[in-house]
């Protein structure tokens, strides 16, 4: 069985998500749109409490890429690439979106492809979800 991130890899490969990335792309320069999807996408991970979805492991991580987009556009951190934000907006978009390669409403499986593409996202740009986590323990700011 192939690892979450090689299924991820996989996913990011898929036309569906190369419309996500485009979306993320024209989203990139819409400071208010990208905060609605950072607001409703924590909200929905908060929301998913299955310990065995792999939600657990993953959480948190995401948790920090919503906080690294945010300061990045109030300009407080820019030390991270436009190509990583995009990817990330387009996994939070593909996350969001309902209908995907398997449509959340299928118990348990539903979010099997959005854990997938997290774990590649993840996996894909730890090194700069790293420093950003690294930076907010230097200016003294708590996760939250």
């Amino acid at each position: 069985m192939a690892s979450l991130a090689e299924q991820g890899l996989k996913i990011s490969q898929n036309a569906i998500f190369a419309y996500f990335l485009r979306k993320a792309t024209s989203l990139f320069g819409k400071k208010a749109k990208v905060i609605l999807l950072l607001r409703d996408s924590y909200t929905k991970l908060i929301d998913v409490k299955s310990d065995k979805s792999g939600f657990a492991q993953i959480r948190d991580i995401m948790f920090s890429f919503i906080r690294l987009v945010r300061s990045y556009f109030r300009g407080d951190y820019r030390n991270v690439s436009k190509k990583s934000i995009i990817v990330g907006i387009a996994t939070l978009l593909y996350f969001m979106f309902p209908i995907d390669i398997i449509p959340d409403f299928i118990p348990i499986l539903g979010y099997a492809d959005d854990i997938s593409l997290m774990a590649w996202f993840i996996k894909s740009f730890q090194e700069e979800l790293t420093k950003y986590r690294e930076w907010e323990q230097t200016q003294g700011i708590m996760p939250t």
